[in-house]
């Protein structure tokens, strides 16, 4: 990134995509590693995971009177989404990580190579495991809002209560359009937090809610158009790969699904790095100054570089 401070906070979306598009090529090996050890597999798990799910639910369907058997397919089913959401939360810090350690060095000129990310992984990944426990229990009381408000309606079609229906779905809608859109920017800017500053959890969310204020609308326009787009391919892939199987040949589903794939990578990727811009053009849009010497060495602490950050890295009101 190589705009100006001041520059940053009149960043538009399309400039944001722009400059996030940009970054790999100060450093493509890095970021090509990255992408095919960590994008690659997490995107990949996202689509293939249906693959082996649907038989399972399809044969749990055919089964459905035989419990014995139902018993036994729905503890495969019940392994293999552990272990899928298990594998999802892993590979989906570890690339956030990377990509953010690796873009904030080189927005501070620091040396960037594929090893030292990986090396400083272990020490990111607990930070964002905290936080990411923090943006859990937030989710778990959203979520604990829709279903009670999905009861409402069941309990409204009961009745045949039209208003409260109406009223029940609208809510419902609400939530998830915007509530759900604006935890998902929340949580993705806290991630950022995490790593280039020394708070995480409840603070990076904290740190995070401030910064979103005057960007909310770019940040939950940013966060739509990916959770849209995600939506799109996943359709895609669902309609032709994993349930096509009559309508369309093998030659087309393996074309189909490996496209689909390969968009999904560059989606995730840029997404990533959109993440950082993102926090540097809020830092600026508040005139909270970057010191580049100091990030530079809050980046070397997780490579064991020097001695705990004095207190300059808050980063606040500097000059770059």
């Amino acid at each position: 990134m190589d705009l100006a401070q001041e520059e940053l906070q009149f960043l538009r979306i399309q400039d944001i995509l722009k400059e996030s598009i940009s970054i790999p090529k100060q450093s493509p090996k890095t970021f090509y590693l990255i992408t095919l050890t960590l994008i690659f597999p997490l995107s990949f798990a996202i689509l293939a995971h249906s693959l082996f799910t649907h038989p399972l639910v399809n044969q749990i369907n055919n089964h459905i009177l035989n419990p014995t058997q139902t018993r036994h397919e729905w503890t495969l089913l019940l392994i293999f989404q552990f272990c899928y959401l298990l594998f999802l939360f892993a590979f989906s810090l570890l690339s956030t990580a990377a990509i953010v350690f690796t873009a904030a060095s080189l927005y501070t000129s620091k040396p960037v190579s594929f090893s030292n990310t990986i090396s400083a992984i272990p020490k990111v990944f607990k930070r964002l495991f905290i936080t990411f426990l923090w943006v859990t229990l937030l989710m778990l009381v959203y979520n604990t809002v829709i279903f009670v408000f999905f009861l409402l309606f069941i309990i409204a079609i009961d009745l045949n209560n039209t208003l409260l229906a109406i009223f029940s779905v609208l809510v419902i809608f609400v939530l998830f359009l915007v509530v759900h859109v604006y935890i998902t920017a929340l949580w993705h800017l806290a991630s950022v937090v995490s790593v280039l500053e020394p708070v995480y959890g409840f603070a990076a969310m904290k740190k995070s809610y401030e910064l979103l204020k005057g960007k909310i609308r770019t940040a939950m326009a940013l966060v739509f158009g990916y959770l849209a787009i995600c939506a799109v391919i996943s359709g895609i892939f669902g309609s032709v790969v994993v349930h096509g199987g009559e309508k369309y040949g093998v030659f087309v589903r393996i074309v189909v699904g490996g496209f689909s794939v390969g968009v999904l990578v560059i989606v995730n990727l840029i997404g990533l790095l959109v993440q950082s811009v993102f926090y540097y053009v809020c830092k600026s849009y508040h005139h909270q100054g970057i010191d580049k010497s100091a990030l530079h060495d809050h980046l070397g602490g997780y490579l064991g570089e020097y001695v705990p950050l004095k207190s300059s890295i808050q980063m606040e009101n500097l000059d770059v």
